[in-house]
């Protein structure tokens, strides 16, 4: 299924129902008076969040979404039938914004969360409503008013505790499928990895995090060049970032990582100074008494102040304490978040 993570899409609310005029007609009552009834409410559209979708793709041919209309009033004093509110269902973790403004009009986080996104009409009100002592046969009546017509613009983050940054091949794509039970296509060629990756990392019993693998990055890609940039805001929820190098003997480590570093600062400020840790993949193919030297190497060259972990997530090397590491980060960090919440 192709991943879509942008829609723009329509929706209109019914119409409330018009008032109705009408007059009570029956033997032996000659002055009867008004009874018309009051019109139904427009129905409303609602957006609602549902983890069982996972992309817009719906939204590319649908894009018209019209509530029911409020049915009209009739005699004696009926009330016309409100019209259905409209349930949009969307994937966990999706914005809307007032597609001519950018207004964000709300963010849905958590399953069952809903949106309204375009109120339904005010019914009309009948003539009834306009009997009074000095007006006994009114006439008047008022339509309904119309519903919400806006147009939307959906936007798809994915919701992840710990995302993977590097450029292509640098082993994203591995590692989460060697930590969890994600099976994103691995091969031996750039840019394998065409739309991101979710995968639930447990540590242990009752004990898991979520992890987000996104194409890898190229020189250039705040211009334009190539897949990553476009999926960088997959990044934005996430906690913590796991910077991959690919340690391999033909690999230029220490540029590897600039480029990614220069890309993410020119992309989004505040995600490049978010807790970022170094992960050098791919020891595995370094000489045993090569390996110590030129991970320091590359540490030093970068002056890299942070957690550091050397694996080889092919051979799942180092992987387990990689995972544990993340978990205590992520379970320390929950009731810093929850204690600045309260306050």
């Amino acid at each position: 299924m192709k991943f879509i993570d942008e829609a723009t899409i329509e929706v209109r609310a019914g119409d409330g129902g018009n008032g109705c005029v009408s007059f009570r007609r029956e033997k032996y009552i000659p002055h009867g008076g008004p009874d018309g009834g009051d019109g139904g409410d427009g129905g409303s559209v609602y957006l609602e969040a549902d983890s069982c979708i996972n992309t817009l793709i719906d939204f590319r041919h649908a894009r018209k979404f019209i509530a029911e209309q409020g049915v009209k009033g009739k005699g004696r004093n009926c009330t016309g039938k409100s019209g259905d509110d409209l349930v949009v269902k969307v994937p966990v973790g999706t914005m809307v914004h007032e597609d001519e403004t950018g207004e964000l009009i709300g963010d849905l986080v958590r399953n069952g969360q809903r949106l309204l996104v375009a109120r339904g009409g005010f019914h009309g009100l009948g003539n009834a409503r306009y009997k009074s002592s000095t007006n006994r046969t009114p006439r008047q009546s008022k339509p309904g008013t119309p519903g919400e017509k806006r147009q939307l613009h959906l936007e798809m983050k994915l919701l992840a505790d710990v995302g993977l940054l590097g450029i292509p091949n640098a082993g994203k794509s591995t590692l989460i499928s060697a930590v969890s039970s994600a099976r994103p296509k691995i091969a031996d060629y750039p840019f394998t990895t065409l739309h991101p990756n979710l995968g639930v990392v447990r540590a242990s019993s009752h004990r898991s995090f979520v992890m987000a693998d996104i194409p890898g990055l190229i020189e250039g890609a705040a211009e334009g060049a190539g897949l990553g940039i476009q999926f960088l805001k997959h990044l934005s929820r996430t906690q913590l970032l796991l910077h991959l190098i690919d340690m391999g003997p033909d690999c230029d480590p220490i540029a590897d990582a600039e480029t990614i570093i220069a890309e993410l600062e020119q992309y989004d400020v505040e995600l490049a100074e978010r807790d970022r840790w170094l992960v050098l993949n791919k020891t595995d193919l370094i000489p045993l008494d090569e390996r110590k030297q030129r991970c320091q190497e590359v540490v030093k060259a970068l002056d890299w102040k942070g957690p550091v972990f050397e694996i080889s997530a092919l051979a799942h090397t180092g992987t387990d304490a990689l995972v544990h590491a993340v978990m205590d980060f992520i379970e320390n960090r929950k009731p810093l978040e929850d204690s600045a919440g309260d306050g």
